[in-house]
């Protein structure tokens, strides 16, 4: 984790923001594991009912009712969403289902991150993870990691060194 605030932080300080519903504020409490973390993260948000996700993160409520706020678009707005909340350069965030339910045979779950470039400019990416035979909280950390470790790649990625 301390590749991450140094990624963060190295060469120009970018700042970040999480977004959470399936993760219920695991990647923040991994977040702010790192000694420094203020240095760069801002805060963060759960949002777990819709109408909260539409009221504080800007999710299209016509696109997220139905799927159940579980797809790559309402993690993707999610994830500019919390930008513009906390004034981030970077966003982070996660929705999906911890456990099978009806419809949903296998727990699985969105990760997106934004990066607010300016002047209207993002570069967006998300993705998909199935946990099959996981427990809820199983879920919950294995999805957090993930999407820790997808920020990761990407700011090493922006500094060149993949």
């Amino acid at each position: 984790m301390t590749e991450l605030k140094e990624l963060m932080l190295q060469p120009q300080r970018r700042t970040l923001a999480v977004a959470e519903s399936l993760t219920c504020g695991r990647v923040q409490a991994r977040i702010g594991l790192i000694s420094g973390a203020s240095d760069f993260f801002l805060g963060g948000i759960t949002a777990y009912a819709l109408d909260q996700k539409v009221r504080h993160l800007g999710v299209d409520r016509a696109m997220a009712e139905p799927v159940k706020s579980v797809s790559a678009v309402v993690a993707e707005q999610m994830a500019r969403g919390v930008c513009a909340l906390f004034r981030s350069e970077l966003g982070l965030a996660t929705t999906g289902y911890a456990e099978a339910a009806d419809g949903v045979p296998v727990p699985f779950a969105w990760w997106a991150l934004a990066h607010d470039l300016g002047g209207g400019s993002w570069t967006v990416r998300s993705g998909r993870i199935e946990c099959p035979d996981a427990t809820r909280p199983q879920v919950q950390e294995k999805v957090a990691e993930t999407a820790v470790a997808e920020l990761v790649v990407y700011l090493r990625e922006l500094r060149g060194k993949v």
